[in-house]
């Protein structure tokens, strides 16, 4: 029996997370096939990042990162042109294995990346620590976290991966720790380092 493959949604600055939403504009005709193809299926896509950016998609396949996020469907609004307003719903990490060139837009075949679920337990010293470097960073910018606190551990780390203004080369980083406890770590490890250089005391990178 064929292995199912999964649709691929390149993009250049957007990572997904599980059980993050996600609002997407599909414009490139191809990608509309995509979705139509996604919808009259499991309404499943994946969203990977882009290695590069370059001008010409039809000279080259643009390479990306080998681990993304797979999405649900969960909202489609078809526009009178053609394009589609979507949101998806993160569901599991992935690794590609190979690649299916066939259709007009790419489809892979991968491998589920399970993650452990932690308990209450496993994230209390980590999670009181970023919500303290998250009240710090929205001291400057916003009255309040726009993320509720009383989330679930996964969701709250995923939430604030995805949704943080980090690079997406930093975020690529977060989605591959793995698991949320060591994705919780690395965020406090780069708040910690961006509230050090937002005020001016990063540390020496002298070797003592």
């Amino acid at each position: 029996m064929p292995i199912p493959l999964l649709p691929l949604f390149p993009l250049p600055n957007v990572v997904l997370f599980p059980n993050v939403f996600l609002p997407l504009h599909v414009f490139e005709p191809r990608y509309r096939d995509m979705v139509n193809d996604a919808l009259a299926a499991d309404r499943i896509i994946g969203v990977i990042l882009l290695r590069e950016r370059r001008k010409d998609y039809r000279q080259d396949i643009p390479a990306v990162f080998p681990i993304g996020c797979s999405g649900l469907i969960t909202h489609c609004e078809r526009l009178g042109d053609g394009r589609f307003d979507i949101v998806l719903r993160g569901l599991e990490k992935f690794r590609i294995l190979s690649e299916d060139l066939a259709l007009s837009y790419r489809r892979a075949e991968i491998e589920t990346i399970n993650e452990p679920t932690p308990t209450p337990h496993d994230l209390r010293e980590e999670r009181h620590r970023l919500e303290q470097l998250l009240e710090e960073r929205l001291a400057t910018t916003a009255p309040k976290s726009p993320i509720p606190p009383e989330m679930q551990d996964a969701d709250f780390v995923n939430a604030l991966a995805q949704h943080l203004e980090f690079e997406p080369l930093e975020k690529q980083t977060l989605l591959e720790r793995p698991g949320v406890r060591a994705r919780c770590q690395a965020l406090v490890n780069l708040l910690e380092m961006k509230s050090l250089i937002r005020n001016g005391q990063f540390p020496s990178s002298s070797v003592q």
